[in-house]
């Protein structure tokens, strides 16, 4: 859910999958009808969060209202959505976007610890990579390092052992999003912390995958488009 959605906070994540689990795209009434789309009879709509006016609490400090949202999933809609011509991407470039403006250097070695694909040095503040494995393999160990290159730079009190679960999610998402496989994850033993965590501890904890997530997607796609403009444009030639 949360690759689909991940411009989306947490919090409103959990919210369309609890209420839509399938969703893709999300808008409300006017925004559909504004594209010509009009909503099938009969369907619910999903409620999510939407940030409100800002009020001053009795401390002095600010805190923000939140309202609630009305939305429709396209697959809810009359929309017949097209596939954009697109562009393909092989396992060499998606790497290639991955590492794009990495936070840390990268270096390829021969061996690592206990077999591991990749691992993040935070002494050192440098991912190194065994060389020799599939491409998508690669992948998936380097993106759960970059994972926790990003958490390390922006914690402080950064462990490994402490940012394991959220840089393992990262990882998920990141993977989910541009089609490597992701059939190895396994969530079905969750971590004490979030275990026995309570719901604000809960959505602190995912709002962190979001934004670690979003860092690195978003250097992924700016990348990925320098790839796919100047193909589109020998495609309409």
């Amino acid at each position: 859910m949360k690759s689909r959605l991940i411009h989306y906070s947490a919090t409103n994540a959990l919210l369309v999958l609890a209420q839509k689990p399938l969703a893709t795209q999300l808008k409300d009434f006017n925004a559909w009808k504004k594209d010509g789309v009009s909503i099938r009879r009969g369907e619910n709509h999903i409620k999510i969060l939407e940030a409100g006016d800002s009020y001053e609490r009795g401390d002095g400090s600010i805190g923000t209202s939140w309202n609630v949202k009305h939305v429709f999933d396209v697959s809810q809609t009359t929309s017949k959505i097209k596939a954009a011509a697109s562009v393909n991407v092989d396992d060499r470039q998606l790497l290639k976007a991955l590492i794009h403006k990495s936070p840390v250097p990268i270096q390829g070695v021969d061996e690592l610890p206990r077999g591991m694909g990749a691992y993040y040095d935070n002494e050192q503040k440098i991912i190194f990579v065994r060389r020799g494995m599939e491409a998508h393999d690669i992948f998936r160990s380097l993106s759960k390092e970059l994972a926790h290159a990003e958490l390390a730079l922006s914690s402080p009190e950064y462990s490994r052992e402490s940012a394991g679960f959220a840089a393992y999610s990262v990882s998920y998402v990141v993977c989910k999003r541009y089609g490597v496989d992701v059939s190895a994850y396994d969530f079905s033993a969750l971590p004490d912390s979030i275990r026995d965590a309570g719901p604000q501890t809960v959505r602190a904890a995912l709002n962190e995958i979001s934004e670690t997530a979003k860092d690195i997607t978003g250097r992924m796609n700016r990348a990925l488009e320098q790839v796919k403009a100047p193909r589109a444009k020998e495609q309409e030639r």
